[in-house]
């Protein structure tokens, strides 16, 4: 697969780079490839979409046999992809259509539903984000606090995270002096302003952000059957090893509710996982979001105090 992928990308241009990776994918995942798909999916020409098939089978003259009675290709008993497609980018393709961003209307490749995003950014306060995240440079912002209502600040943006359920900026806040989280969908408006930005207000300054924590995560210990969590989450000998960003953290385990109480104390009907590291958590401000690892003993201040929560 290597030096497949490696003749790919040397010797085909990119716009047919993406083509052939686009044959591979419906081929592959789909079971079913034809002229037309490629047709419909990039406008080109039959003649353009006969010559890319050609060219994938100058590449991978084994992947693909033709179905006389089907009118399409179909993947070889060996095939084997050329292209390092990630589980991720194939599960969004199923989902959403392989269009970057476009909505093209095209048929699915496969059934495939999810539950859906209740919750959609404005695109013209999204493009103002990450324009200013591009530039290094502020924005003036109406954001709507659970805590304070409507205030207008001014933020420096300087990443965007993806919690599992909405979006959110990672951003220094001027009024605070300190690097927060801000849920896309609160900022009512957005400016970018002319202001020289410090280098104590980019992303290299954010130490939350340039932490990595080491997660041990397990089978809750109340369950009868761990070998089934295991598989849920291909665990090698009993445990999900996994890195995530300090400031992250507690969203990514929030999102998988990760039992994070240093007994286990939460049922294991709805927490399947334990972390069985607890105290690779200290000092992480965005603790405060993992299940239970704030036991009942602990105060309300001790809370406010650890300043992890999505602003």
């Amino acid at each position: 697969m290597g030096k497949d992928s490696l003749a790919v990308s040397m010797d085909v241009p990119q716009a047919q780079r993406e083509r052939l990776a686009f044959l591979e994918l419906r081929a592959f995942f789909a079971g079913e490839l034809r002229r037309g798909d490629i047709e419909a999916r990039f406008g080109v020409k039959p003649a353009a979409a006969s010559r890319d098939l050609s060219s994938y089978r100058d590449i991978a003259p084994a992947n693909l046999d033709y179905d006389v009675a089907g009118r399409c290709y179909r993947p070889s008993d060996s095939f084997s992809p050329v292209f390092p497609f990630s589980t991720e980018r194939v599960l969004a393709w199923l989902l959403l259509g392989f269009g970057d961003g476009l909505d093209l209307k095209l048929r699915q490749a496969a059934p495939c539903e999810g539950p859906g995003q209740l919750i959609k950014p404005n695109l013209d306060v999204l493009a103002t984000i990450t324009r200013a995240l591009v530039a290094k440079k502020a924005v003036r912002v109406n954001y709507l606090s659970l805590s304070s209502g409507e205030t207008c600040r001014d933020l420096v943006p300087v990443a965007l995270a993806d919690n599992g359920f909405r979006w959110h900026i990672r951003a220094f806040d001027r009024d605070k002096a300190r690097f927060g989280d801000f849920v896309l969908t609160r900022l009512t408006k957005a400016q970018m302003i002319e202001s020289e930005v410090q280098e104590h207000e980019l992303l290299s300054a954010d130490e939350q952000w340039a932490r990595i924590v080491d997660l041990e995560l397990v089978p809750h210990p109340s369950i009868s059957w761990p070998s089934a969590v295991e598989a849920d989450y291909g665990m090698l000998e009993g445990v999900l090893r996994i890195k995530a960003r300090a400031a992250l953290v507690g969203y990514v385990l929030r999102r998988w509710s990760v039992d994070s109480s240093p007994g286990h104390r939460l049922d294991h009907a709805s927490h399947h996982l334990w972390l069985r590291n607890p105290q690779t958590l200290y000092g992480v401000e965005s603790a405060t979001l993992a299940p239970g690892y704030f036991d009942a003993g602990e105060t309300a201040a001790d809370e406010q105090a650890a300043q992890g929560r999505t602003e």
